[in-house]
């Protein structure tokens, strides 16, 4: 009796591997010409059962990511490893109007902007109370920084498929903030290139630990102790990043080819035609108003564009992965990126929130980012950070993460393909 039992325990356990090993037959042999076969290895094996079936987007080389691998899930999850799907299965998920650039949707947001920033500035300047003005400071910064977002645009041609008129948007709304458009636009288009990359990325990119003990304290406090930070954008254009030699106003900056020269020189002089406009309403005004009407705000939009700017690539609540190496590819880098709630501000500023869609495919407008995140989710499961929700209109959750991040992210160390930030105890 017993050997019969033990013979059909054996026989159900052999059926059971040769019914796994079918279904990993399966899914290894799901990649067909075009078209991927999409049958999980945990799957039961149905007769007469027909597979999901997807095409997949042929995309440049230099942006394909990783083969699949196995999918993870749960506690042993790890953001590092290879992810199960590519870029073109990201891409092909994406709706196709979410591709579509309106150039009139674009330049209705722009007016709206502007006649905004011109309405809080009447305002403030025709009933001129001491009460008023700091509400002003903090409507106008944001404001400013709504206007930075639609060159951001321009400079990625999702503004329009028209070259000349975002150029044009692009120079009139970042020249009024003092940002050289050209100069930024490249070294911007290097970030998103090399995103998540700890050498070659442009924007907050992490220091090594032996460059970092080659830093002065004053340099690091700069850099990192908080609130500093949240001032360093207009010194970044100048100076660049620590590590980094060179200015977004120098057309000889290696961040540039010798043919983008006429480029950098053209914004640096819209730069220095704003400076001027900026001097002679000083003159006629007085400095006092210039002060209130434009100064404080321009710092205010400052703190927006380095608050955001650093929270979409730091401060999760899981340690993001770095590359470095054949460790790094395009579509990792762009997964290391952090999708952020604003709460009000969310349509205020362009739904800049949307940020990982956005790394990855930064030529769909900004107006079909939220719809393109949705189609992007079930693909990329846990490689995609949902993001905290505001608690209100005002995303005051945000300095929780953004404080912490500053108090523990420091450096990464000099060796190794995929790092994590780590904290200097004595800073």
């Amino acid at each position: 009796m017993a050997a019969t039992t033990a013979c059909r325990t054996g026989l159900k356990f052999a059926a059971g591997l040769n019914a796994a090993s079918q279904t990993r037959q399966i899914s290894s042999a799901s990649r067909i010409g075009g078209l991927k076969l999409r049958v999980p290895e945990s799957a039961t094996l149905v007769k007469n059962a027909r597979p999901q079936v997807s095409m997949v987007l042929a995309v440049p080389p230099m942006t394909l990511g990783d083969d699949p691998k196995e999918p993870q899930s749960g506690q042993d999850f790890d953001a590092s490893a290879p992810p199960p799907f590519t870029l073109a299965d990201i891409r092909a998920a994406i709706p196709k109007h979410c591709w579509e650039k309106d150039a009139l949707k674009s330049m209705a947001y722009l007016v709206w902007d502007v006649a905004v920033v011109f309405g809080l500035a009447a305002v403030a300047q025709a009933v001129d109370q001491w009460w008023l003005w700091p509400v002003y400071w903090l409507a106008q910064g944001t404001m400013f920084w709504a206007l930075f977002v639609i060159g951001h645009d321009c400079g990625h041609g999702s503004f329009s498929n028209n070259k000349a008129l975002n150029d044009v948007v692009g120079h009139l709304t970042h020249s009024s903030i003092l940002v050289p458009y050209h100069g930024w636009r490249i070294s911007h288009r290097t970030h998103h290139a090399n995103h998540g990359h700890v050498e070659n990325d442009e924007s907050w990119h992490p220091i090594s630990k032996d460059k970092y003990d080659q830093m002065e304290f004053w340099s690091k406090v700069g850099r990192l102790k908080f609130p500093w930070p949240l001032f360093a954008y207009p010194f970044y254009l100048w100076k660049r990043s620590p590590g980094k030699d060179g200015s977004h106003f120098d057309p000889n900056c290696d961040l540039f080819t010798p043919n983008e020269k006429n480029d950098v020189l053209t914004s640096a002089t819209c730069w220095w035609s704003m400076v001027g406009i900026l001097a002679a309403l000083t003159v006629f005004m007085g400095p006092v108003s210039i002060f209130k009407l434009y100064v404080v705000p321009y710092w205010i939009n400052v703190v927006w564009l380095d608050v955001v700017t650093y929270l979409h690539h730091h401060g999760y609540d899981k340690k993001v992965p770095w590359y470095r190496g054949e460790e790094w590819n395009y579509m990792r880098g762009g997964l290391s990126t952090i999708d952020r709630d604003y709460g009000i501000f969310n349509k205020i500023h362009h739904d800049i929130g949307t940020h990982v869609v956005h790394h990855l495919f930064p030529q769909i407008p900004h107006y079909n980012l939220t719809e393109a995140t949705e189609a992007v989710k079930p693909v990329m499961g846990e490689y995609y950070r949902e993001p905290e929700p505001s608690p209100g209109p005002i995303p005051t959750h945000l300095y929780r993460p953004l404080y912490k991040s500053f108090s523990e992210d420091h450096y990464v160390p000099s060796v190794g393909n995929i790092v994590f930030y780590e904290r200097d105890e004595k800073l």
